[in-house]
């Protein structure tokens, strides 16, 4: 007679369990998500009504109603877009460095991206779309091997504290660059300075198409690199032992955020914190396995994007808020709170 443990016999039904829970909390996000495009559409400088909406989805814009709710679509679907490529970087950032401090903007990557397209704009003159997401690919690259260089100096190597301080030391000097730049040359300095907020308004699809295979890219290469992160999440030597070449799949995940974050920086300009709350929250529901933790986090972020649009329409009617303000009031009170938290040094 074959005698099964209680171990063997239990861990298939809590895992299914578990999973099952997961996915219902997948759908209540994607769920919460369609609701927020819908209201996002809706609510503005001017309210619409189902109508509008349904003739506006015609091809109509024959009143002042169909003509916003034309306006608000793309700029829904940047929003969600940006939003999944940021909530996604942030969660890779911070398993790669195993740093619950990492994000595109804190770790300097969106202010090297945004350095890139500021200097190419204002010495080359660059106007194309496919120019700017080259420009802010390239930049948001270079930021991060720079960071990640500076921060693994001396002992220790690339502590979380060391990445960090790295980080904003960055960013402030290339935030310095970027209007040194721009302080001599008036005839670009309004269009920089309030793109340099970061925000979603004035989308068009001729703006959003041209940066979607380099984040449908940076998704892909994300998403595949799930199992590569839980491996790194036990430490380099153990994933060593476990067949994983460390060094290539911290540089594969590496290049699937910084296409994330360069091509969204390009469209929408340097949004922050968004890659620090949003993986911190879904770890809440789901845990630290990035082959749930990386859709929930996308799933995620592109909810709280589009929910910090609306508000920033909302709060300061009939004028607007960027969503990069939004998100920096939400962010900020965030990060202080982690960096209170005892356990910082690990994830």
């Amino acid at each position: 007679m074959i005698v099964r443990s209680p171990k063997s016999s239990s861990r298939s039904p809590i895992s299914a369990r578990s999973n099952r829970i997961r996915s219902l909390w997948l759908l209540g996000l994607a769920v919460a998500l369609a609701c927020l495009c819908a209201l996002s559409v809706t609510v503005g400088t001017r309210d619409v009504d189902w109508a509008d909406i349904s003739a506006a989805l015609a091809g109509h814009a024959d009143t002042i109603g169909q003509a916003a709710v034309t306006v608000r679509i793309p700029r829904t679907l940047l929003a969600v877009t940006a939003g999944a490529a940021l909530g996604l970087a942030g969660a890779i950032m911070q398993g790669v460095t195993r740093n619950p401090l990492a994000d595109p903007g804190i770790l300097g990557v969106n202010m090297g991206a945004s350095l890139a397209v500021v200097v190419a704009v204002a010495w080359f003159d660059i106007s194309s779309n496919e120019a700017y997401i080259w420009t802010a690919i390239l930049g948001a690259g270079c930021s991060a091997v720079f960071v990640y260089t500076i921060g693994s100096l001396g002992r220790g190597g690339a502590t979380p504290l060391k990445l960090a301080l790295a980080g904003a030391a960055t960013s402030v000097a290339f935030a310095s660059m970027v209007i040194a730049v721009v302080l001599p040359r008036n005839d670009i300095a309004g269009g920089i300075r309030s793109w340099q907020i970061g925000g979603v308004g004035g989308a068009t699809f001729e703006r959003i198409l041209p940066v979607l295979p380099f984040i449908a890219a940076g998704f892909l290469i994300s998403l595949l690199s799930a199992r590569k992160l839980n491996s790194l999440a036990l430490g380099d030597e153990l994933a060593a032992g476990l067949g994983e070449r460390v060094a290539l799949s911290r540089g594969i995940a590496a290049l699937g955020a910084i296409l994330l974050c360069g091509a969204t920086t390009a469209v929408c300009g340097p949004i922050g914190f968004l890659g620090l709350v949003v993986p911190h929250l879904c770890r809440l529901l789901v845990g630290v396995d990035h082959r749930w933790l990386l859709p929930f986090s996308a799933i995620g972020g592109a909810c709280l994007l589009v929910a910090a649009d609306v508000v920033g329409r909302i709060v300061a009617r009939p004028a607007e808020l960027d969503v990069g303000i939004v998100t920096a009031l939400i962010g900020a009170p965030f990060f202080i709170a982690i960096v209170r938290r005892q356990r910082v040094r690990e994830l």
